[in-house]
């Protein structure tokens, strides 16, 4: 007889079908043990995990990776922890890694609620971001929109004083929910670009190209960039 007493988790993602390349799964086999982080229910050691005291900078869903490859090669002094669970978007990351002699990501393949909730310590990353995610346009989803008031409370227990949750989407309902959850929390977050403003692409982040694609078709692109206010 199945448990019914514990409601099902609403989850922020679909797991869909793909296959790794004979590259991808190569790269898997060789880079993994080194970048790889299996799940576990209790909070990593960060300095030990990458083997310095650098600032540590959290993506949730990294996509193929190629921004979070690009940032850890524009900024070595400070360490990435990439989130994803579809694995040819790891393996991809795992070649870029390979590919640009990369040493600073690590890489977790689980739920991102999950990780951020028993993986991180409390107060301890300089930034996260969420760079794209699924905005899960019909209303009846919106339930699984990863921005609700939880992760908003979540995100701020993770970041430390001063740390910054960089959000961009490519879908202007979207950018205005995530606007709203923010700003609905003056006690956790101060919104950079002033209240009920959006920031310009910071030059960390680049430009793909899924977004250059879209902005010739004429998609409107919104950043969001909150502080972490108040003490840990």
């Amino acid at each position: 007889m199945n448990d019914t007493s514990q409601p099902r988790k609403i989850r922020s993602f679909v797991l869909r079908g793909g296959r790794l390349t004979k590259g991808q799964q190569r790269a898997f086999e060789r880079s993994w043990p080194r970048f790889g982080v299996e799940y576990q229910e209790h909070p990593l050691d960060l300095e030990a995990l990458f083997g310095n005291d650098h600032p540590v900078w959290l993506e949730i869903g990294f996509g193929n990776g190629e921004s979070l490859a690009a940032m850890a090669a524009a900024h070595p002094e400070r360490n990435w922890l990439g989130i994803e669970v579809h694995p040819p978007g790891v393996g991809r990351l795992l070649m870029r890694i390979e590919e640009q002699g990369l040493t600073n990501i690590r890489i977790i393949r689980h739920d991102a609620v999950e990780v951020l909730e028993k993986m991180i310590p409390p107060a301890s990353l300089a930034g996260i971001l969420l760079l794209f995610p699924d905005p899960w346009h019909k209303k009846r989803h919106h339930k699984r929109r990863i921005v609700q008031p939880a992760f908003v409370e979540l995100v701020a227990s993770r970041l430390r004083p001063g740390g910054l949750f960089h959000a961009a989407t490519d879908w202007v309902p979207y950018a205005e929910w995530i606007l709203e959850r923010f700003e609905a929390r003056p006690d956790l977050f101060e919104n950079l670009a002033g209240p009920g403003g959006y920031a310009k692409r910071p030059e960390t982040r680049p430009l793909t190209k899924f977004e250059a694609r879209g902005q010739r078709l004429g998609h409107e692109v919104r950043d969001l960039l909150f502080r972490r206010t108040g003490s840990a």
